[in-house]
This record gives C-alpha cells, structure tokens and sequence, in this order.
C-alpha cells in the first residue's frame, strides 16, 4: 500500500504543481487536482498487462509531461515577464533564450543546464511511467472501496470549490491562446495599413530637425520602479540630477515623462519596435508579423531629411536581416563597434564604450551628413556584474582598459543566490547607464542635438517590486527652442518625472514625434496646437 501512496503521491504532485509564483500557496495547493481521480479510475478499469495497456499508460505519461512542462514554462515567464506561456509567441524564443544563458554562463555551462533539462524530462517520464503501472497493477478489490470513498470526497470538494479539472483547464486555456495569438498575428498587417502619419503642406517629415543630430537611447531594464521603488529612487535621482546639471552646462534642457511598455523583463525588441513602428507589438508573433508589413519605422520616414540612420546594437552578436525593416543605412553590431575588452558575462560592453565607439565611427566623420540613431545601452542587462565604472572618455581605445572591471567583482552564480544582492547590483548598473549619458553630454559638439533618452522596459518583477507597472520613464533633451515644438505634450520639466507628467503607450510616440517635428518650430512665447 506504501507503494501505491507514493505512486498517487507523484500523480498529485505534478498536477497540483501551481502554474504562477504568487499561487504557491499552502491554500492553493491544498487543492484536489479531479485529474488525479479520473486517472486512477481510468487505471483500474484497464487490463492489467498487454498492449492496449502499455499505450494507455504511454498516452497519460506523455500527457503529464506536457502538463509539468507547460506549468514550468508558465512559472518562468511569470516570474520573469509577469505572462504565461504560448505556443505561437514562445517557441521560436528558445535560441534566444540560448544565446542569453551560454552568454552569461559560458557554452560549457550553458550545455550542462540543456542537459539538465534534458534529464529531468526523462526522470519525470520515467516516474509518470512507474506511478500509472503502480495503479494500473493495484487489485481493485483492494483499492475500490477506498476509491469510492474518494469519489465521494472530490465530488464533495468540487461543490465547495476544493477540487476542479485545473491542469485540464490550464491545457485547453493554452490551446485556445495560442489560436488567439495567431489570429492576433493576422491583423498586424491591418493595423500597418492604417497608418495616420500625415504628410505636412512642405512634403516633408520631420523638417524641424533637418540638419541637426537625432538620438534615440535606449537604457535596459529602466523602468519606472528605478524612481518609485525605495531601493533605487535616491540613487536613481541623484544620476537624473547629475543629467539635468549636465544639459545644462551644454545649453540643454531636458523634459520628462512615462511611457508605458509592451513587456515586462526581457524581450526588449519588442519595445524597441513599439517605439519605430507605432505598432503595439507586445508578443514575437506581432513583432514577425510587423517585419512582414508596409509600415514605415521611424527610421523609414526620416529618409528623406538627408540624415545618416545608424543602429548602435551591442547586443547583436549574430547576423541580424530583421534590420532592414527599420530602414538602417548602417547597422554597427558587437563585431563592429571594434571592442577588444573583455565581455562582462552577457553584456558584451560597458556602456561608455559602446558611445565612445559611436562617437569615433559616427560623429567624427569628415564632413559627415547629421546623423539619425538607435542606440542600445546594455550595462543595465540582467545578471548585473560586474558593475562597470567611468574612465576618462579619451583612454578608452579599443576597451582593453576595462578589462580589469570585467574581471572583478562576483561572479552571477554567487550574487544570484541573493536577492537583495540582486536588486542592488542592478541599482548600480542603472546609476551607471544614466552618469554615462550624462556624462557622454560633454562630448557633443556642433549644432544642438535633440537626444531621447527612455527605457525599454520593466526589469523582472521580484527586482521592480510590481506585478502591474509597466511604465518606462523617457526624457527629451535639447536646446529650448527645439523643445518648444513639444510644449503640447506637458511634458515635465527636468529630468525627474513628476507624479501627473503624462503616460503614453510606446507605440504612441511615433506619430507623435513627426507631428511635433514636421512643422517649423514654434517661436518663444507660442506654443503648438496638443498631437
């Protein structure tokens, strides 16, 4: 009998297992999984050996399987994108997820964590095996009048709420999304058709701009938590200041408001493409689907302003086709930004580098058309060590100077097995990012730049501290005539944020930002019409 409880044991667990961090709960896993009951009822009426038998028994296993894995994926991307799983969305994320793990961990390490899995999988599939055969071998003489008892006990669970087909539910839940995903998918190309960018009487976007460099910079995993969030909003503040002072001391002025993202710790094309796009791609399947489309990017309708439109992608290690949608003349990845550093695990550069790299490869062009940029910045990237720190802008080379940072510090095996030491590693990194923006302010010369600084997105949720916030903060600096032109968008003033400055979706600002640039600027005093 002992034998029968661990094999019942085994059946419950698997599907009693919560599918989200916040159900692991002793309330909600003092829940009867029916499954468990149907199972053993299924058991017990089957032959005890033959064919019909062994199939039997490999289709409830392989259900199982499917049941542990779907649940285990949900746990992950809850704990990490505050979603669940779907088939559509998330499958072709697996070579993404490997490119992260081998880069943060090593290729040795990496294969070992594949292997793992791998193993795992084939001990559950062998104890699923095991318990069904266990069951399915129990006398029903034996068995049956304590199953019946059961029965009456589930049936008198499911009445008061205690019991249900969860696991079942979850299943069917998963099919269901992943057709929804794909019908979502089939309208992107609709959404992309009914763009509302208006051409302005000039015949030409953007035209407030036109001859002055344009910067979109992107910080990762700066999300609004870095100032609402106690752990962070001091440290946060004082770089947004050291910002502010800065422009400043250019003859620049900086405004500030929320953007709020299509996803929550990872994924940051997905929010790179909101932005471009004007498109809400909030899953990959929108994202192909967006590839796929007519819809000009950002970087599409600024051909004809006469700018040079580079990608600064650190993060691109591999060759990269998706590029080409965006309307990128040049697209200067990790091989070519030309860094001989050391990587700091994942992140492949220091941020100072890679806008040193910018500088030398873009601005500092011989007579050179101004320039349009997207650039990444991933010092802020998850696992957060070592923490890079500020040289002196002309000894940066070609990065060897950082090669002692890169080796110091904890490795993420140690500071990962302590989530405060989590959360103030990554404080750190975004005080980095933020001081070398700030402090990149003194290297631009010539006519005034207009330079977006925003966040991608939230980092996971245990680092935020919010399950619902997806706010990013974002800040336009320039000179303040240039600003004038989007006086409309009430903004804050400076580089803090206040509680009522406003809050956009990201796919909101494209069309936004050509209104507000493809007429004259506004003179002091005037203000546009609001977009």
């Amino acid at each position: 009998m002992s034998v029968i409880v661990v094999a019942l044991a085994i059946l419950f667990a698997v599907l009693a297992l919560p599918a989200r961090p916040q159900d692991a709960t002793l309330p909600q896993l003092a829940h009867l999984p029916l499954e468990l009951v149907a199972i053993v009822a299924v058991l017990l009426m089957l032959p005890r050996a033959g064919a019909f038998s062994r199939l039997a028994r490999a289709a409830l296993t392989a259900a199982l399987v499917a049941i542990l894995l779907v649940k285990l994926a949900d746990f992950g991307l809850y704990a990490s994108l505050n979603r669940p799983f779907n088939f559509a969305y998330d499958l072709p994320l697996l070579h993404a997820g490997w490119m992260l793990m081998s880069g943060s961990s090593g290729l040795v390490r990496a294969s070992l964590y594949v292997f793992g899995a791998a193993v795992f999988v084939v001990l559950a599939s062998t104890a699923f095996w095991w318990s069904t055969g266990v069951v399915g071998r129990s006398s029903p003489r034996r068995v049956g009048p304590a199953f019946a008892v059961s029965l009456i006990f589930a049936a008198a669970l499911a009445l008061t709420g205690r019991a249900s087909f969860g696991a079942t539910e979850l299943l069917a839940d998963h099919v269901e999304a992943a057709r929804t995903a794909q019908l979502a998918i089939a309208a992107v190309e609709d959404e992309a058709r009914s763009d509302d960018i208006a051409v302005p009487a000039s015949g030409r976007l953007l035209q407030a701009l036109e001859g002055r460099d344009v910067f979109l910079i992107f910080v990762e995993s700066y999300g609004r938590s870095t100032l609402d969030n106690p752990l962070y909003a001091d440290t946060t503040r004082d770089a947004l200041a050291r910002l502010e002072t800065d422009a400043a001391r250019n003859g620049l002025a900086v405004e500030s408001a929320f953007l709020t993202a299509p996803i929550v710790g990872g994924q940051s094309w997905l929010a790179h493409a909101s932005v471009l796009s004007g498109l809400w791609i909030d899953t990959q399947g929108r994202y192909r689907a967006m590839l796929a489309s007519s819809r000009k990017s950002l970087m599409a309708l600024a051909s004809q302003g006469g700018w040079e439109r580079v990608a600064v992608m650190p993060a691109i290690t591999m060759a990269w086709p998706e590029g080409a949608y965006f309307g990128y003349d040049r697209i200067l990845a990790k091989d070519d930004l030309g860094y001989r550093g050391l990587p700091f695990n994942w992140v492949t550069m220091p941020d100072q580098y890679t806008l040193s790299a910018f500088e030398r490869l873009a601005l500092k062009k011989p007579d050179r058309a101004p320039v349009f940029a997207e650039i990444a910045l991933i010092s802020s990237h998850a696992p957060w060590t070592p923490i890079p720190e500020l040289v002196d802008w002309d000894e940066v080379g070609d990065g060897t100077i950082f090669n002692g940072q890169a080796q110091s510090g904890d490795t993420p095996e140690v500071v990962w097995r302590d989530r405060d030491r989590v959360r103030d590693q990554f404080r750190q990194s975004i005080d980095y990012s933020l001081r070398t923006v700030a402090s990149f302010l003194d290297r631009l010369k010539g006519p005034p730049p207009l330079i977006v600084v925003l966040g991608d997105h939230q980092p996971a949720t245990f680092v935020s501290g919010s399950e619902t916030n997806r706010d990013v903060p974002i800040h336009v600096i320039s000179d303040r005539d240039t600003l004038n032109a989007i006086e409309g968008w009430a903004f804050s003033e400076g580089a803090v944020p206040g509680d009522d400055a406003p809050v956009w979706r990201m796919d909101a600002f494209r069309k936004r930002f050509v209104d507000a640039f493809s007429a004259p600027l506004p003179q002091d005093g005037q203000s546009d019409e609001p977009v």
